[in-house]
């Protein structure tokens, strides 16, 4: 199938069609949106802060000139067959972006890597889980996959605590699995099944529905 003269796998297409309205999401405190050329600077600012870049996978220390809008540029791409959705994380505050959180698909498996990165300026004020519970949910209720899944280093607990306040299950440790500046680091892994979200929502409801009766 070609579109605009370009070939499409069509099994992007039916997956694109389901999730063009809802790739915009919000919580109480966020609009998650996708990236703009216009976010380049503000990215280039967090991600060029070492403790940003100390626990995370692929930002890299110093923060190459332009590596912001290379990176905006290939989220774009990716989004468009549904490869991956990087989502940027805007305060309804003030309108300012604080962070990111993707979500990797993996179409012939059905599961998705959840990763993220929040500005150092708004740690341990629970964006990080906020944005994460409505990422997860787009990930099992519109995408349809059936597993989510995340890596955080093992000297990063306050990520792997992020995994848990979602639903996430410890799943195991790989010692040593990747060389982050020159020192191998473990990665502990987690991950959430479509039938343990759906059973987590299920619960919430029965307690929401009982504290209504108390009232």
């Amino acid at each position: 199938m070609k579109i605009n003269n370009q070939q499409i796998n069509p099994g992007a297409i039916v997956l694109r069609e389901a999730i063009d309205i809802e790739y915009t999401l919000e919580t109480n405190r966020l609009i998650l949106r996708p990236f703009k050329l216009e976010d380049a600077q503000m990215v280039q600012e967090l991600c060029g802060d070492i403790e940003v870049a100390r626990t995370t996978l692929l930002i890299p220390f110093p923060y190459p000139s332009g590596a912001a809008e290379s990176w905006i540029i290939s989220n774009q791409a990716a989004a468009v067959y549904d490869a991956r959705f990087a989502f940027a994380l805007v305060n309804k505050a003030d309108q300012n972006l604080l962070g990111c959180m993707t979500l990797s698909i993996d179409k012939l498996h059905k599961r998705g890597e959840l990763a993220y990165w929040i500005g150092r300026s708004f740690w341990g004020l629970g964006f990080a889980t906020e944005a994460a519970k409505s990422v997860v949910s787009f990930g099992f209720n519109t995408i349809r996959l059936n597993k989510i899944w995340a890596a955080a280093m093992t000297k990063n607990p306050a990520s792997s605590q992020v995994m848990c306040k979602v639903g996430m299950k410890y799943e195991g440790t790989l010692r040593q699995h990747v060389l982050k500046w020159d020192i191998f680091e473990d990665l502990d892994f987690y991950g959430i099944l479509k039938i343990d979200y759906a059973k987590i929502n299920h619960q919430n409801s029965k307690i929401s529905i009982s504290d209504e009766n108390l009232y």
